[in-house]
């Protein structure tokens, strides 16, 4: 992999994950206890042997570019090689937000042209999945192939969420289709493109003409001219675009055996590293099938849930299958059921965080939260002996004088202001 440069498309909004990418590059979400969704990406190209990296970034950048700094943490601070961050910028030519994913890879192909690699892997950066990248480009050789495609099936109505593919006999793909409502395969597409060199400069003449993205405009124009396989991907994978679908992946990591291993050696997830002492576990705590960061201080129950580091959990408390981010400070004898609570809050005294059988879609992500998942935004206060039911919203940022005029809170209820 020396010889090859890896894009990893970070700009996108995640607008499908609420208030936890109201600040932040979907790439930038923590994840798993201790990371963040890009942190994946990066593990598997220096688990590879990858060590030229181009992040593309465009929304809300400052997060995801703090986090990866110079790539330390990943042996990608080098003199030859190592991590770029590339954004959106002002030219002769090329003056333009990115269009789509393809469209990123059009305003970044003098970065390309000025070097020599030999393949280029083009990859998302927030996808949960362990892959060494490798076998993509062995398939490359084997097949004489200009581009391969990762794939997996998925059950099939389940499809109708990604790109799927037909496959002839020799696993070359002769169909392609974006989201389609009847899927014709089960095999969908990854969003994880190799191109030999001379492919990626001849899909990139196709971007003017108006197709920007790769999976809905450029693959399906370049079968019928090249030769385009798919390399079968068969171990966890997930792609964590909802709210529900993060939560979710967040609560596989919590099973006995869990499908994905955060604890393999020889195929570490990096991060990284914070000043943190050892989590504390004060008398009376009780802490089962949980992943507990760094830093944590519990006094009460924890059952099927992750502490990111320097949680604090106060007396008399009691977490049930939530997701508690890092530096949030929980009060004494809350209640959490199905939350996430994002960076830096606090919740006060006595709260309950998760109740009741209502799910009234929220008012404010009607269609991002119905699933009865409770969302406290990012360095929100909320006062003690607040009860916030399915499907609530508190804002980034909220204070105590939002939750005095939102009055008594229903299922779907958003408290605070919203925004961009």
């Amino acid at each position: 992999m020396r010889a090859t440069l890896a894009f990893i498309l970070a700009g996108g909004k995640g607008e499908r994950l609420a208030e936890l990418s109201r600040r932040r590059a979907k790439p930038a979400v923590p994840f798993g206890g201790r990371y963040r969704l890009i942190d994946f990406t990066l593990s598997n190209c220096v688990n590879s042997g990858l060590f030229h990296v181009a992040i593309l970034t465009q929304y809300r950048p400052r997060s995801l570019m703090k986090h990866v700094g110079i790539g330390r943490a990943w042996d990608l601070d080098r003199s030859r090689g190592g991590v770029e961050l590339l954004q959106p910028h002002l030219g002769r030519v090329d003056s333009d937000w990115y269009k789509g994913t393809a469209d990123a890879c059009y305003q970044n192909r003098h970065y390309v042209e000025a070097r020599a690699f030999e393949h280029i892997l083009v990859l998302a950066g927030d996808h949960v999945y362990a892959m060494d990248y490798n076998l993509l480009r062995r398939l490359l050789e084997a097949k004489k192939a200009d581009v391969v495609v990762a794939t997996l099936r998925v059950p099939r109505p389940d499809a109708t969420r990604f790109g799927t593919l037909e496959l002839a006999p020799d696993g070359r793909i002769d169909g392609f289709e974006e989201k389609p409502p009847e899927p014709k395969s089960d095999m969908v597409s990854m969003g994880i493109y190799l191109f030999t060199r001379k492919a990626f400069f001849a899909a990139m003449t196709r971007v003017p003409e108006g197709r920007t993205d790769f999976g809905r405009h450029l693959l399906p124009s370049l079968i019928d001219e090249y030769r385009v396989y798919c390399y079968i991907y068969e171990d966890y994978w997930r792609d964590v675009g909802t709210l529900e679908a993060y939560f979710d992946a967040n609560m596989d990591l919590l099973v006995d055996l869990p499908d994905f291993n955060l604890y393999d050696s020889e195929w570490p997830v990096r991060t990284p590293s914070r000043d943190f002492a050892p989590a504390r576990y004060y008398p009376g705590a009780a802490v089962s099938r949980s992943l507990v960061a760094e830093g944590c201080r519990v006094h009460g129950t924890v059952r099927n849930s992750l502490l990111f580091p320097g949680v604090t959990v106060g007396p008399g408390t009691v977490v049930e299958s939530s997701i508690v981010l890092d530096g949030c400070r929980l009060g004494a004898d809350c209640r959490l059921d199905r939350a996430v609570v994002d960076k830096e809050a606090v919740v006060g005294d006595g709260c309950t965080v998760g109740f009741g059988e209502e799910l009234t879609p929220n008012e404010y992500y009607s269609e991002q939260m119905t699933s009865g998942l409770v969302v406290v935004g990012r360095e929100s206060a909320v006062p003690p002996g607040v009860r916030l039911p399915r499907n609530a919203c508190v804002a980034v940022g909220a204070r105590a004088e939002d939750f005095a005029s939102a009055g008594d809170l229903a299922s779907g209820a958003y408290v605070g202001t919203p925004g961009p």
